[in-house]
């Protein structure tokens, strides 16, 4: 969040703080419309997926080498002398291996031929090589061990840091983000997984009521989860590891601290904490504990025996030691068996548990913002490929070990050649195309994290990129998550979040978010001990609390304390600004718990903008903004020279932060840089959101997503499996600063249409839209629909391989074929036309064919037949020939349909008001204004009341004065008073000034009978989007049609053509009107009626024997009494079943 950081003022500065208001209170509305340009270079700098491509940047350029860093041996366990080392790895450029030779490969080029987009990760490795005694050291470089998929525009793309020209010719367009990976041809984004914060401890009631402090440690070794809980005022620590709950002092005791009050000093000398630690410190005594031994020796007998290794009794001595040093609150290290350290951080838990009791103000909020973290593609990506090289080394290791125990080899072992490339390709493919990461070593198994990245707008795959995943599932009924919170201002979109069942847990990033990645930790922690941070080691219990003394913790990690916290804050904050360390560490202190909190940049925390004050006054002056529109100035400037500064939700809490400039005060912190930033991208296309009701812009954000428009510069390049664009898109009239800064402007999903507001002949009811024909013909709301057909000509394993045949003359079917049997770019295909004329063979299985026996190979026809709609025309667009992974020959055509707007249509402006569009009228009948201006749509006025989307009227104001005196007009959320959106008054002003009414009424005459109506009509442009719900992807009858084969009965689905059920509910209707012969013909007639012969003996099925033209009953073995009659044969087929079962079900028949 933006804010401006005030200093207290001290004697001497109050002269110049005099002179300075003076200097100040001439501009202060100039200064607040200059400090806009701050969000185009913020977006310059980081860019609307910034989170994302860091995150990858920072995996790529530090975090494989960590890994193979921490992995970097293989040690054979035969003859331990023979070893591989990892030297370097790095990632080199994306591509591709075709028949031995290295091609350079382009996104565009993986999305059209449906290839990965994948760069190899080079290594370099040394090794001992030798056979018989004689051994040689071998240095490598550059062995290739798999590859990994690259993200888009990361750094090490074929995109980064190119121009726009450069852009086009690679068939890319500029305006896309980039961000996400290309894997088998197929976009995939990697959500944005949100999670509890690590390495914190947080204080929650359970189930029961139960006050209990929790910690998940998350170090590089391993993850463990601590729970100490409060039950009958007796404390007890929860472990896996543990068989049963076990008392907290015992846990102390086996640590090493054995006095009791030790204990108490640790925890507070208050004679409240001593009070509350009194039944646990019995509960120890009556256990019969009281030294380390005995508390081990205690423990030792709660851990849980492991099935599978309890035939190795040697370990099985002291593990309750091993479990305290590793396992339990494993972030806290333990060095040369020194616990004290640890008992510390579970004393500050117990104190906090026991403020938690006494005051209830001191509970965490699980669902609160700062104690989430977001975790991002690099961090997956990184656990995902920590897993596979790790399972790679050990498959080496066994291969060479196999290889080593034969005795007679001949060959020279060379361990270089037993590295396995595919084992780490194709775990990281599947993972990014299935979105599941399974991964056993991390206990991590999370299905869809990765999505395919949604094309249908522009907007669309923006959104989709800054989205968040929640973490946990959607079907539990929990309002807490779902609300809200407070503290999501400035980091998550208050408007973005889906209707349904995961509605508030989906959420989405504001526009000026920007999530950290790691920094290293050593050097901030000598500098704050630099600072005076006194080390824990040298202090005993007494001093821990001593009334001035503030504990600092460090990345959840307690360093020890500060006697004097604000003047270290300060400090801090100083250096921050000064650029010496990074500007995303970020500090809160909690005076309440006397505990100074210092938060290094723990990767995922939101952070967001804030300008920093000197005294009230921002330190932004003018020459500054000046020097930046020059471009002599950069953001990153700004951020270094500490003008403005990055806030994270907890440093906010002590921070007082003023919306606009002229609000600041002496105590003022900092200052937003704008206001509508608390909005995310998808939101920011609404024009006055501030003026509508709160879930109207929820529902455009919703909306706004299925709108027709472009897609990118490169639309019609793409060969997508589905395509909506619209013909004419037009840029909004009435825009908004959001628009410009994402580039919407060029890439538009609407059209402006002229509104009338009124009620029109009635098939404007509920919302229902009434269009004039003629603006249709002129193309209002026409739109394309591109869908893709695919078809690979395949090779067989006996050498046999599919053929493509030229068409026959005068054959109907395949006049669209041309010569070489494709359908040629340009042809009209109907429904049920052949598009590809192909045969396969009829024998594919068997040996290879020498050439002469495949001459006389049999085929049969397989022709790929076009299923349309009927008599709707497509045109065959573009036919490309590329060949697959396993060099088959792959046919792709892109089909094209062109449709206007048609009754039934999916109309909705951008205030969440959707309607369809009711009926088409003649313009002769429309109604028009003095002018001769005649509406495209007419809208039912009785949208407005219910609804509040003042909005909308206001659009309708700001575009009429836009079209007359020829200036796009401003709607920012929050906009008037820093002048990004028109106030009423001013639009009010320029329609007077142009000849119209100021309250954008005009006099309309009816179109039928030619005399003007009885009142002014509200009447003006509005930006109307067509949505991709069209009534004829969905319009579905049919009479009779095909019937599943098991049943009898009617398919269901539109795809299938499927029949109208008649439901449970249908049903009772029917009931109800006693309509018995309907209801007959309903189910059993029109669906799966069957003629049975029954017995009337035992009441069994027959059968009807064709030969003798007679029924037999096949348990009497005669046909005397068998007796037809009607029933459904689902009926029959369940009886059928049950008699399989040995159930036996007779049917009692009477005389009809």
């Amino acid at each position: 969040m933006v804010v401006v950081q005030a200093d207290s003022l001290s004697e001497e500065n109050v002269v110049d703080h005099l002179i300075d208001k003076q200097k100040h209170a001439a501009a202060p509305v100039k200064s607040a419309v200059n400090k806009f340009q701050l969000l185009p270079e913020f977006l310059k700098v980081r860019g609307l997926v910034k989170q994302h491509l860091d995150s990858f940047n920072y995996f790529i350029n530090i975090g494989i080498k960590k890994i193979v860093r921490a992995n970097d041996r293989i040690v054979s366990t035969v003859d331990p002398s023979l070893y591989l080392r990892f030297t370097d790895v790095k990632i080199g450029k994306p591509s591709m291996v075709v028949d031995a030779i290295s091609e350079q490969i382009t996104p565009h080029m993986c999305r059209l031929s449906d290839t990965t987009y994948a760069a190899p990760i080079l290594v370099n490795i040394e090794y001992i090589s030798g056979s018989h005694g004689r051994k040689e050291k071998m240095i490598k470089n550059d062995v290739v061990i798999g590859r990994m998929p690259i993200m888009l525009r990361s750094c090490c793309c074929v995109l980064y840091g190119k121009n726009e020209a450069e852009l086009a010719r690679l068939g890319e367009c500029p305006l896309d983000p980039g961000g996400y990976f290309v894997v088998k041809g197929t976009e995939k984004v990697i959500l944005i997984q949100e999670q509890l914060s690590k390495n914190r401890i947080i204080i929650d009631n359970d189930k029961k009521g139960n006050i209990n402090a929790s910690v998940t440690s998350s170090t590089e070794a391993t993850k463990s989860k601590t729970v100490i809980l409060m039950e009958k005022e007796k404390m007890y620590l929860c472990l896996n590891q543990f068989a049963k709950k076990i008392p907290i002092m015992v846990v102390m005791k086996a640590m090493g601290m054995e006095s009791d009050q030790e204990v108490v000093q640790m925890v507070g000398r208050d004679p409240r904490y001593s009070m509350l630690l009194l039944p646990s410190i019995e509960e120890c005594a009556s256990h019969g504990v009281y030294t380390q031994q005995q508390a081990l020796e205690y423990l030792e007998a709660m851990v849980k025996r492991s099935t599978y290794s309890s035939s190795s009794t040697e370990k099985q001595e002291n593990r309750a030691l091993a479990i305290l040093r590793d396992v339990f609150i494993a972030n806290v290290p333990v060095r040369k068996n020194n616990f004290r350290p640890k008992c510390i951080y579970v004393a500050v838990m117990l104190r906090r548990m026991m403020e938690a009791l006494l005051n209830k103000d001191a509970m965490d909020d699980k669902d609160y913002v700062g104690n989430k973290r977001l975790e991002l593609s690099g961090q997956l990506i990184s656990l995902l490929f920590e897993d596979l090289f790790k399972t790679m080394i050990t498959e080496v290791q066994k291969t060479a070990d196999t290889l080593l125990v034969k005795q007679n080899r001949s060959s020279r072992f060379d361990f270089s050649q037993y590295i396995v490339r595919d084992s780490i390709t194709n775990g990281l493919e599947r993972a990014l195309s299935t979105g599941n990461w399974d991964v056993k070593r991390f206990r991590m198994n999370r299905k869809g994290v990765t999505q395919v990245l949604v094309r249908l707008s522009y907007m669309a795959s923006l959104g989709h990129m800054t989205r968040i995943s929640p973490q946990f599932e959607k079907s539990r009924k929990v309002s807490g998550p779902r609300a809200l919170q407070p503290s999501q201002w400035g980091m998550l979109c208050p408007c973005d979040t889906p209707e349904g069942e995961a509605c508030g847990l989906v959420k989405n990033l504001a526009l000026m978010t920007h999530v950290t990645t790691d920094e290293e930790e050593s050097p901030l922690i000598s500098l704050c001990k630099c600072l005076g941070v006194e080390d824990l080691e040298l202090l005993s219990g007494e001093e821990l609390h001593t009334p001035n003394s503030f504990l600092v913790i460090f990345n959840g990690l307690i360093l020890g304390k500060h006697r004097r916290p604000q003047q270290f804050a300060n400090a801090m904050r100083k250096l921050r600004r000064a650029g010496k360390i990074g500007e995303f560490y970020t500090h809160t202190d909690k005076e309440a718990l006397r505990l100074k909190h210092m938060i290094n940049p723990q990767r995922g925390c939101a952070h967001q903008w804030a300008k920093t004050l000197d005294k009230g006054v921002s330190r932004i002056k003018e020459h500054h903004m000046r020097e930046l529109m020059d471009g002599a100035r950069t953001f990153d400037d700004f951020l270094h020279e500490g003008l403005i500064e990055y806030l994270d939700v907890n440093e906010e809490n002590n921070a007082l932060i003023a919306l606009y400039e002229w609000e600041a005060t002496p105590e003022t912190t900092h200052i937003e840089i704008e206001p509508f930033t608390i909005l995310g991208v998808v939101a920011g296309l609404i024009p006055y959101p501030h003026h509508n009701q709160s879930p109207r812009n929820t529902y455009q954000c919703a909306m706004g997503k299925q709108a027709m428009g472009n897609i990118a510069y490169n639309q019609l390049g793409r060969m997508d499996s589905l395509l909506y664009l619209l013909v004419y898109p037009q840029r909004p009239l009435l825009t908004t600063r959001t628009i410009e800064l994402v580039g919407y402007d060029k890439l538009g999903a609407g059209q402006n249409a002229t509104v009338a507001v009124m009620s029109y002949s009635g098939y404007d009811i509920e919302d229902a839209i009434v269009m004039n024909k003629a603006s249709l013909d002129r193309g209002f709301g026409r739109c394309i629909v591109l869908k893709k057909y695919t078809c690979t000509n395949q090779k067989y394993e006996n050498g046999a391989s599919d053929r493509i045949l030229r068409p026959r003359k005068n054959e109907e079917r395949e006049r669209v074929l041309d010569d070489d049997g494709l359908a040629a770019p340009g042809e009209i295909i109907r429904h049920g036309d052949i598009y590809i004329n192909k045969e396969s063979p009829i024998e594919t299985r068997g040996p290879l064919k020498s050439a002469a026996a495949l001459a006389d190979v049999k085929y049969r026809p397989c022709a790929q037949i076009f299923k349309g709609t009927e008599g709707e025309s497509c045109v065959v667009d573009r036919v490309a020939l590329c060949s697959d992974k396993n060099n088959n020959l792959c046919i792709k055509y892109k089909i094209r349909h062109t449709r206007r707007p048609e009754v039934g249509d999916k109309f909705s402006s951008r205030h969440g008001q959707k309607g369809v569009c009711g009926t088409i009228i003649q313009q002769e009948d429309f109604p028009f204004s003095e002018r001769g201006i005649c509406p495209d749509l007419i809208m039912n006025p009785h949208g407005f009341p219910s609804r509040m989307t003042v909005g909308k009227m206001i659009e309708l104001l700001g575009g009429k004065a836009g079209v007359s005196c020829g200036r796009f007009h401003y709607g920012s959320a929050f906009g008037e008073p820093s002048g990004h959106a028109d106030t009423v008054e001013a639009i009010s002003e320029t329609l007077v000034k142009h000849g119209f009414s100021y309250n954008g009424k005009d006099f309309i005459y009816s179109g039928i009978t030619g005399c003007p109506l009885q009142s002014y009509i509200f009447m003006g442009p509005i930006y109307y989007q067509k949505l991709k719900h069209m009534v004829l992807d969905k319009i579905h009858a049919r009479g009779s049609g095909p019937r599943v084969m098991l049943t009898r009965q009617p398919t269901d689905g539109r795809a299938r053509n499927g029949g109208l059920r008649v439901g449970e509910m249908e049903k009772d209707c029917l009931v109800a009107y006693g309509t018995s012969m309907l209801l007959y013909e309903r189910l059993m007639v029109s669906s799966d009626q069957f003629e049975a012969q029954v017995c009337r003996a035992c009441g069994l099925l027959g059968y009807y024997n064709q030969k003798l033209k007679a029924a037999m009953c096949t348990t009497c073995k005669n046909g005397d009494k068998v007796s037809t009659m009607k029933l459904p044969y689902a009926c029959k087929l369940l009886i059928q079943e049950l008699q399989s079962m040995n159930i036996c079900p007779r049917l009692k028949l009477a005389e009809a």
